[in-house]
């Protein structure tokens, strides 16, 4: 490629609003462009960056999946059969929809599980077709509410999904663990530090998933890891063992006046005691569609004063507890529901149902909810269900008749926390770190093929539903995260597996006759030999060139400019900055010398 006639133009400054390091400078090198909230164009140097690294995917899926190309437009009644197309239209509203013109109602695919597992029940009968698994890399839509972050959350882009099928649950663990390893494989070769959590699977769904994560501090996730190499997950998912709090400064059961003091601080200061010795209660609105009918359970959750809900946590416990699907959790809206006013900041755990007005649509009892470090409170302080006042030394109701409150169904519902112990070891604290997902690997087990009557006929000869996995890689995702991590403050640091080009062939003066003959010579010799060449043979100045050099990032520089005399060429390493004199005829062996 040779700028000069190229669609290709480098910025001083990155347009307002670019929000982390490697999308300015991937907007201000001249890889994308954006066209739109959450939709950029893929310019020429971009394009040869995906295609390098959806190179690099196949190259390591090839020999465990086979590729295949699914339609993006996909039929409602496959999201139907799931279940999923009011999880997916309602609750995040994350699927774009269009309406043909015969009326028929289509979904712009996010994912492709309806799809794969319609086109697999149709093909494979018997338990003598599997496993099978299929991938394929293609663009993927998502209504996001508020793209953000570049390329890492858009509208519109490139993913790699993959989905096998098999006929127990044996063969799709290996199935699982063999597409783990191969994303393993896939970031060691690009370069960049990363690990593999446990995580939360969303609506996606699934008994197990993994999450694979490219270390950055512009992460949207935090990672909690310990350094015995034994546990690491998605905060969503972490679980950590809370630390004990101090003995209960309260004896027996007493009524405090505390006029004000709804926040757990403040009711704290009132009573003279630490966040630890306090049970909040707090409540939710769960919104669900079931046959198209929403409803609504008021849910009252505890857990101790100084400890937070974790929202993924509590939403996967009230969808196991409600009927239908999941669309809405937040906190409540009382006037909503409430036949009554109530004492908010000051609400006790054993909320009478008898405040939760009656009409059609509502639930008439709450879902009471307990984290395990607010159930193991003793002589805590808590709301006493009046305004302005608390009560202190209460206690859960024991089988043996003491207490004051019934314990509510215990669930984890804490947001676990660095430095906290970790829950496999108590001598192992929890260690932060930030993230970018670009991998999610699932064991769906039976709940695709349940849910869409796909069946195969097994060794024994009866009618068992596919066992199945997904497995995902955000491509487009991956390639600003490479970028995240490598950058400089010069500009991108691409590695050599995905780089557009492995050289930049820089001519000094064009408009010197020996350089621009050397220069031309030497890209022909650099492509002859199959190494990938961008020659800049702009009119520009040699500061010019540099300095949009290492804003490009390619891995090797070569400068051809007053040394020609001497017969030499200046070769620069983009990443380690180790600049070397190289004779003219031995570029192209010192350049594969490095590969």
């Amino acid at each position: 490629m040779k700028l000069q006639s190229s669609l290709f133009r480098t910025w001083r400054e990155a347009p307002e609003g670019a929000e982390t390091p490697a999308i300015r400078l991937l907007l201000r090198a001249g890889y994308v462009r954006r066209v739109g909230s959450g939709l950029y164009a893929h310019l020429p140097l971009m394009t040869r960056v995906m295609h390098n690294l959806e190179a690099l995917i196949r190259e390591e899926l090839d020999g465990l999946s086979q590729e295949v190309s699914l339609p993006v437009l996909q039929p409602r009644h496959l999201w139907d059969e799931s279940g999923r197309w009011a999880a997916y239209t309602q609750a995040e509203g994350v699927m774009f929809t269009v309406t043909d013109r015969a009326g028929r109602v289509h979904a712009l695919g996010p994912t492709h599980e309806e799809v794969a597992l319609d086109v697999v029940r149709a093909l494979a009968h018997s338990y003598r077709d599997l496993p099978i698994s299929v991938y394929q890399i293609g663009r993927k839509f998502r209504d996001e509410l508020r793209p953000r972050f570049g390329l890492l959350r858009t509208r519109e882009f490139v993913m790699k999904d993959a989905y096998s099928f098999h006929a127990d649950e044996a063969s799709l663990r290996e199935h699982f663990e063999a597409m783990g390893a191969a994303y393993g494989r896939i970031l060691t070769r690009l370069g960049v530090a990363w690990r593999a959590v446990q995580a939360d699977s969303g609506n996606i769904g699934g008994a197990e998933s993994r999450e694979f994560m490219v270390l950055s501090a512009v992460g949207e996730d935090e990672v909690l890891y310990t350094e015995d190499g034994h546990y690491a997950a998605n905060a969503e998912r972490a679980s950590s063992r809370a630390q004990a709090a101090r003995p209960s400064p309260f004896g027996s059961l007493t009524r405090h006046h505390t006029p004000g003091t709804v926040t757990v601080a403040s009711g704290c200061a009132a009573l003279g005691c630490d966040p630890a010795h306090m049970l909040k209660n707090v409540l939710y609105d769960a919104v669900s569609v079931q046959a198209g009918e929403r409803h609504l359970t008021p849910v009252l959750v505890s857990l101790r004063g100084d400890h937070a809900v974790n929202p993924v946590k509590l939403w996967n416990a009230v969808q196991a507890r409600v009927a239908g699907d999941l669309i809405g959790l937040a906190v409540a809206q009382t006037d909503t529901w409430a036949a009554e006013p109530l004492p908010l900041g000051f609400l006790a755990p054993d909320l009478p149902d008898y405040v939760i007005a009656r009409r059609g649509g509502l639930q008439p009892a709450f879902l009471r909810l307990c984290d395990p470090a607010g159930a193991a409170l003793r002589d805590f302080a808590t709301g006493a269900g009046e305004t302005d006042w608390h009560v202190t030394g209460a206690n859960w109701q024991t089988p043996g008749g003491e207490g004051q409150y019934p314990l509510p169904e215990v669930v984890d519902l804490r947001q676990a926390r660095a430095g906290e112990a970790a829950a496999h070891d108590g001598t192992q604290p929890l260690h932060a770190a930030r993230g970018i997902e670009v991998g999610h690997v699932f064991q769906l087990g039976t709940r695709y093929a349940q849910a869409m009557g796909a069946t195969f006929t097994a060794a024994s000869g009866r009618e068992q539903p596919f066992q199945m996995g997904c497995y995902g890689i955000g491509v487009t995702r991956l390639a600003q995260a490479v970028a995240e991590q490598l950058c400089d403050a010069a500009g991108l640091v691409w590695p050599e597996a995905i780089a557009p080009y492995r050289v930049h062939l820089a001519v000094v003066d064009m408009q010197d006759g020996a350089q621009r003959a050397a220069g031309e010579a030497l890209y022909k010799q650099l492509r002859s030999a199959g190494i990938d060449t961008l020659l800049d043979d702009r009119a520009e100045r040699a500061g010019v060139k540099f300095a949009d050099a290492d804003l490009i990032g390619l891995p090797y520089r070569v400068t051809v400019g007053r040394g020609l005399a001497q017969g030499q060429v200046e070769v620069k390493v983009r990443r380690s900055g180790e600049v070397v004199l190289v004779p003219v005829e031995g570029v192209v062996a010192w350049v594969q010398g490095r590969g």
